[in-house]
């Protein structure tokens, strides 16, 4: 009687096993491709910008366009011009590639470069501990440091900081860059005013209403021979030491020792300070 009883139970469970849907893997089979195929396409992506400026065609360049003789974007046109646009076009050939300019600002330009909005920063940046914790420098372009540019009938009168920062002095600097770090570090009596655009800010002092600014002494020189009413103070003497250079993204080394080597080679062939000429003499 158990195993009659058993033998229509088994016919049963076997019947509805039959009918039963089968399981299908497809789903699962297909989402595993997919993460394969997506791993491939990242594995076949240049892991440095040696490689992938090339790909591309283009080298994305971060520059603020408002620190002439470096950079200086022209309001009327949109074009760029300065001594680093010239460096930035031999870069991008000397990669097979064009340049395209980005527009950043000197508070942003770190943000710009790590955040992956451009490759490389140009256009007079200074080297700074505070920026060299967030991106590469390359080999320097050239030395520098801050020094004052006044109405050169008051040359006389501002040849230190000490004569600058007095009461009724009016310091005038653009914001976001290592000009105004300094001038706060600096300027605790005199009166000082942030003015928010860098290619008006000498006609500042021009028209009197400020004494003084104090900027890299390579801008105060040019500012000079385009102003005849202003004077650089002491520029072979200024206030700080700093160099210039090429600011790019961390972690990249590849680019990086490619970027020096270009550097040092336009540096010593006299490739930088013919650009540079054109503009300072």
């Amino acid at each position: 009687m158990k195993r009659a009883a058993i033998l229509p139970a088994l016919a049963c469970l076997l019947a509805v096993t039959a009918a039963a849907p089968a399981v299908s893997h497809a789903p699962t089979r297909a989402a595993a491709g997919a993460a394969t195929a997506a791993v491939a396409q990242r594995d076949r992506r240049p892991a440095t910008l040696l490689d992938a400026v090339p790909h591309r065609g283009v080298l994305r360049v971060c520059t603020t366009g408002d620190y002439r003789p470096f950079s200086y974007r022209d309001p009327a046109t949109g074009g760029y011009r300065g001594v680093d646009i010239d460096m930035a076009r031999d870069l991008a050939k000397s990669l097979d590639a064009t340049p395209r300019y980005v527009p950043t600002t000197w508070s942003a330009l770190v943000g710009d470069l790590t955040a992956g909005r451009c490759d490389i920063g140009m256009g007079g940046v200074s080297i700074t501990l505070a920026r060299a914790r967030s991106v590469y420098f390359s080999e320097p372009t050239r030395t520098d440091g801050k020094t004052p540019i006044v109405r050169c009938a008051d040359q006389a009168k501002y040849q230190s900081l000490e004569q600058i920062d007095r009461p009724g002095t009016r310091v005038v600097v653009n914001p976001g860059g290592t000009n105004e770090q300094f001038a706060r570090a600096h300027i605790k009596r005199a009166t000082l005013t942030v003015h928010p655009d860098n290619t008006t800010i000498f006609d500042e002092i021009i028209a009197g209403r400020a004494d003084v600014m104090m900027t890299d002494a390579s801008e105060t020189r040019y500012q000079a021979k385009v102003h005849p009413e202003l004077c650089a103070v002491h520029p072979d003497r200024p206030f700080t030491f700093s160099e210039k250079a090429y600011a790019l993204p961390r972690g990249d080394d590849p680019f990086k020792a490619y970027v020096d080597q270009w550097v040092h080679l336009a540096t010593h062939d006299g490739t930088y300070r013919k650009y540079e000429d054109v503009w300072m003499n």
